[in-house]
């Protein structure tokens, strides 16, 4: 696998990406039916569509040659010190192979003057969790919103200090 910036072309992969990992991932957190109605709003093409054109902002994949087997989008603040790690996912058939810390690795390169790097996850995603501790992140906190200020969905909030980066 190499990591590359995504594209227009992408995006039904990364789509289909998104929509197996949270089924993996999430169904039997929230069920099926939840499940999806997430992934038609937060996954979509035209919500994906729009990470292409953020400004501060990168959006990975990583793909080898025939398929894409993660996918990362991260977003600085307004400020640039503060970015946010909104997407990282990668195909449950290749969890555990290096992907997500190359991904990672390869967001974290993207925001050179940021100072801290954030993100939330499910509080019952124990393998996600143990992900992001293994990569130096700690959890500072937990909000009832992930995602958008009206969610519902509950979160941990961990962060990672520039100054850990090294």
């Amino acid at each position: 696998m190499f990591v590359r910036t995504a594209g227009e072309r992408d995006l039904d992969a990364i789509r289909a990406l998104l929509v197996e990992t949270w089924h993996a991932t999430y169904d039997s957190i929230y069920g099926a039916e939840k499940v999806a109605e997430i992934t038609d709003e937060w996954h979509s093409i035209a919500a994906l569509r729009k990470h292409l054109t953020q400004p501060n902002s990168d959006f990975l994949v990583a793909d080898d040659g025939e398929r894409l087997g993660g996918v990362a989008y991260a977003r600085a603040g307004a400020d640039g010190k503060t970015v946010k790690l909104h997407q990282l996912y990668v195909l449950p058939a290749l969890q555990g192979r290096g992907i997500g810390g190359m991904l990672l690795d390869e967001i974290i390169d993207s925001f050179p003057d940021a100072d801290m790097f954030r993100l939330e996850v499910e509080e019952a995603n124990d393998k996600a969790i143990g992900f992001y501790l293994s990569q130096r992140f700690v959890q500072v906190g937990s909000t009832a919103n992930c995602g958008t200020e009206d969610s519902g969905v509950p979160a941990l909030v961990f962060e990672r200090k520039a100054a850990t980066l090294a």
